[in-house]
């Protein structure tokens, strides 16, 4: 019977002896910043939201969103947009078999995260 020995062995790799590769972090990373993404866009709704309210409004959800913080938010969402479009475009570059060789893999994720850190800096650079 298969059931009758047990093995001392884990199941599953946990946290404490797993090694994160790249692939495995940008795909957490897709996914955060998925979900990030939508704290920026409720900034933006409240605010054309505010507008569309009084004057006295939109200049306290504008003095928000102008504000350090709300820089921050921004610069990070326009980031997290970045990154979530450029992962999109590795899927589809896998969704059609190829680059899914490790090496292929791995330069595709550098090229990611770079390449949205560059796009970001462009970005914020260009709305100045």
């Amino acid at each position: 019977m298969a059931g009758a020995t047990k093995s001392n062995r884990p199941l599953s790799p946990h946290l404490t002896i797993y090694r994160p590769q790249l692939t495995s972090i940008t795909s957490i990373l897709t996914r955060i910043t998925g979900n990030a993404l939508l704290v920026g866009s409720l900034l933006i709704v409240w605010w054309f939201l505010a507008a569309a309210t009084s004057p006295e409004y939109f200049e306290l959800a504008d003095a928000v969103i102008t504000s350090l913080i709300g820089d921050l938010i921004m610069a990070a969402s326009v980031w997290a947009l970045w990154y979530h479009l450029l992962a999109g475009v590795r899927h589809l570059i896998w969704d059609n078999a190829v680059g899914l060789d490790i090496p292929t893999a791995y330069k595709l994720g550098y090229a990611v995260i770079a390449g949205s850190f560059i796009l970001t800096a462009v970005t914020l650079f260009a709305i100045q």
